[in-house]
């Protein structure tokens, strides 16, 4: 019996130590696998990416000239509501050299290129914020166009995108082949349509506009030079100067400070965006569900939002509404959202509010 149980202790433990080096095998081949695939140091070729990164730092001369028209056909493609021409003036901007070049010579710890990095982004950015305050204060435009307003209420989605841009385009900037990343990663991340609407908030004196507009550059240009940090430290590249140990975790700590600073408003904004769409949906809701009385048509329809109550305002051509109805309605509106007044206008109103009676005279 004794032999037998030590038999079929060998016998167990052979089949363990089988199905660990099983294991074992299956775990190095996943490991050289991904190696083999998603290796991105193999092909990196530092000196050559610090050589080309160095020569887009300096913003004098050609790269100047070309900045101010670039500035101008952004603000041509804001004041026309040119998406096609926004994004054309991203492609000419020559906006991304310094940046990556202050992202660069923090991650091999270049204290003369960071001052040049430093120096040529406060050119850049003046030269731009001029350019389009005095474009705006020449070209009028009465109202803020969607692509004036999409760059002011920056959010942590444009976190993630400048990020994700900037580590794309340090990547493709350390191969030797030519590729189409960087104008991408210039489009992605939209670094000068920024610059102009701050420039048309000072022009028209909206500072919220300047002041979110400034925002959205800072998180672009700041975390693009982040991703450009990280990935020249991952990639190994030859460090300039070797810092103090205690004078590297002040950086470290400095920086992450940085990080936190732009990450929580960012955060903020879109917990009201996100707020504010889901309940703009519950109002579109309500509407399409309980606005109608006989053959009566919406003309108009808006939603004000404030922080003290918010307003659905409706122009509605056909028969007069009764008074009953339209209470019906808003007690409905109550049960589905809060602080939210219903307005309805109505064709009857056209001698009261002219915006009504045009409405009115465009639907006929």
């Amino acid at each position: 019996m004794t032999n037998n149980a030590q038999e079929s202790a060998e016998s167990t433990n052979s089949e363990n130590e089988s199905a660990d080096s099983s294991r074992k095998n299956l775990l190095n081949s996943f490991r050289d696998f991904l190696k083999h695939y998603l290796s991105i140091q193999d092909n990196a070729q530092p000196e050559q990416t610090i050589e080309g990164i160095e020569r887009d730092i300096p913003f004098k001369g050609f790269n100047l000239w070309i900045l101010i028209p670039a500035v101008l056909i952004a603000s041509f493609g804001l004041n026309a509501n040119s998406t096609a021409v926004v994004i054309g003036a991203m492609l000419i901007s020559p906006l991304m050299g310094p940046i990556m070049g202050f992202g660069l010579s923090v991650g091999i710890n270049d204290l003369p290129m960071l001052r040049r990095s430093l120096r040529n982004i406060g050119i850049a950015v003046a030269v731009s914020i001029i350019t389009s305050t005095i474009f705006f204060a020449i070209i009028p435009l009465n109202d803020a166009s969607s692509e004036l307003l999409a760059r002011t209420r920056p959010d942590i989605r444009d976190v993630f995108i400048a990020f994700f841009g900037g580590a794309a385009g340090i990547l493709a900037g350390s191969r030797k082949e030519k590729n189409n990343v960087i104008p991408g990663v210039a489009i992605a991340t939209a670094l000068m349509p920024p610059l102009c609407t701050a420039g048309y908030g000072l022009a028209t004196l909206q500072f919220s506009f300047f002041l979110g507009a400034s925002y959205l550059f800072l998180i672009n240009a700041f975390f693009i030079a982040l991703a450009t940090v990280l990935a020249v430290r991952y990639l190994k590249f030859p460090v300039r100067t070797f810092l103090d140990k205690k004078v590297e975790q002040r950086a470290k700590l400095w920086l992450g400070i940085i990080v936190f600073v732009m990450i929580v408003p960012a955060s903020i904004i879109f917990y009201q965006v996100v707020t504010e769409t889901i309940y703009k949906r519950t109002v579109n809701q309500f509407i399409e569900e309980n606005i109608h009385y006989k053959d009566d048509a919406i003309v108009k329809k808006e939603i004000i939002i404030t922080d003290s109550i918010n307003y659905v305002n409706l122009v509605i051509f056909g028969e007069t509404i009764p008074e009953v109805t339209i209470t019906t309605w808003q007690e409905t509106l109550n049960k589905q959202v809060k602080r939210t007044k219903l307005r309805i206008f109505q064709n009857t109103d056209r001698e009261g509010l002219p915006e009504v009676a045009r409405l009115v005279d465009m639907y006929t």
